[in-house]
């Protein structure tokens, strides 16, 4: 526009011409700015309408997803009625040793190879199906040889993405051959979304192996430490008790079988151990024989635990003060070896020494029960992230 007007006034246009030139050449340059302004306006509405279907879109998505998995939230009764299945051929008596056993089987999917976002790690899904098919039968092998009387176990998967929707329940129980089995379920969900890749469908649980003849099992559920919406995709943790009766007494044997919160702050752990603690009591009270076993997900304070230190950044488990507990219960973990390791990294290949190890895994028994031994069975965490632990008691 300078250029324009310094030719203009060479030209020698009287002032008229000049105003009509610089009156016309301004309304031209108006009139470009505006059809500009208005192109410009209207890309910038298009952008933003784009944007805000978008969003619209995540909401209601988002909202699809929150009202599905509130519809479907696994909701179990306080106390529900659980099937027996098998034939047991033997009768509990007193004065004759047996063998209990516990053991995290870790889905089948938790070996040495495997590590665990929640822990730590990278990987939501930690093993093929070949793997977790050779997992599982590694434990029913590792059962047949030890042949407890009785067999508590964890997170047994019935039928999970994470596991390849492979029926571990069936598999154990066909394999164990002259045992009764029970199951109750403490997470299921159609679908658990995250991460990303998502964890997708759980039917998970506890499962006990008996020889005795039950005289009945149930699922008691423990308190829920995670509120909605979180909750409806969680775990909701339960005990299994089973009972069997006592030959030449009206007493039971009560055998529980138990896996505690592990990631929630606290609060949580301590409700749980409460219910737990009521439980024991009650049965107790009633002159029953009572053994809990389990994931504990916590170590009990009168457990040397030195040999373990916790390595910074990972996962820490709580302590269950046994003074908390009725006075006529008795504690035991054996940490001469780990019960459990670290998700964090694989351990196949690992410095063991520099290995974050934990003793989490025991057995709370009422004072009628004589604890013969208590051993953890190294078995190197080759087919779970949790090694088992056998005991031999005997009842007064």
């Amino acid at each position: 526009m300078t250029d324009n007007l310094a030719n203009i006034s060479n030209s020698g246009l009287n002032n008229k011409g000049t105003n009509e030139f610089g009156s016309s050449s301004h309304n031209g340059n108006d009139g470009s700015s505006n059809n500009n302004g208005g192109n410009g306006r209207s890309v910038i509405k298009k952008i933003l309408k784009a944007i805000a279907i978008i969003i619209l879109i995540i909401a209601i998505a988002f909202a699809g997803l929150i009202a599905f998995i509130s519809l479907t939230e696994y909701k179990p009764e306080t106390v529900e009625r659980v099937a027996i299945n098998g034939k047991a051929a033997y009768e509990v008596s007193r004065g004759k040793a047996l063998k209990v056993m516990t053991w995290n089987i870790g889905y089948g999917a938790l070996g040495d190879n495997a590590d665990f976002f929640m822990d730590g790690g990278t990987h939501v899904k930690t093993s093929g199906k070949q793997r977790i098919k050779e997992n599982i039968k590694a434990v029913s092998r590792e059962i047949d040889e030890v042949s407890p009387d009785i067999a508590m176990l964890q997170e047994v998967d019935k039928d999970s993405t994470r596991s390849e929707h492979i029926d571990q329940v069936s598999r154990i129980g066909a394999a164990a051959g002259d045992y009764e089995n029970s199951f109750a379920r403490n997470f299921k969900a159609a679908i658990v979304p995250y991460p990303l890749p998502p964890i997708g469908k759980v039917d998970s649980g506890v499962m006990t192996l008996s020889k005795f003849k039950a005289g009945g099992a149930s699922r008691v559920s423990l308190p829920v430490s995670f509120k909605w919406p979180v909750r409806t995709i969680n775990l909701k943790r339960c005990l299994l008790v089973n009972r069997a009766k006592v030959n030449g007494s009206d007493k039971e044997l009560v055998y529980i079988n138990l896996h505690l919160e592990a990631y929630d702050n606290g609060e949580g752990k301590k409700a749980q151990t409460e219910a737990l603690n009521k439980l024991l009591k009650e049965e107790s009270d009633k002159g029953n024989y009572v053994i809990a076993c389990g994931d504990f997900n916590q170590t009990f304070n009168n457990v040397y635990i030195g040999h373990y230190p916790v390595h910074k950044g990972l996962w820490k488990p709580g302590k269950i003060d046994i003074s908390e507990y009725d006075s006529s219960l008795n504690f035991v973990m054996d940490g001469t070896h780990p019960t459990c390791r670290s998700l964090d990294k694989p351990l196949k290949g690992a410095d063991k020494s520099k290995f974050q190890f934990y003793v989490i895994d025991g057995m709370i028994y009422s004072s009628n029960i004589e604890m013969k031994s208590c051993k953890t069975q190294d078995l190197g965490f080759k087919h779970s992230d949790h090694n088992p632990v056998v005991a031999e008691i005997r009842l007064k």
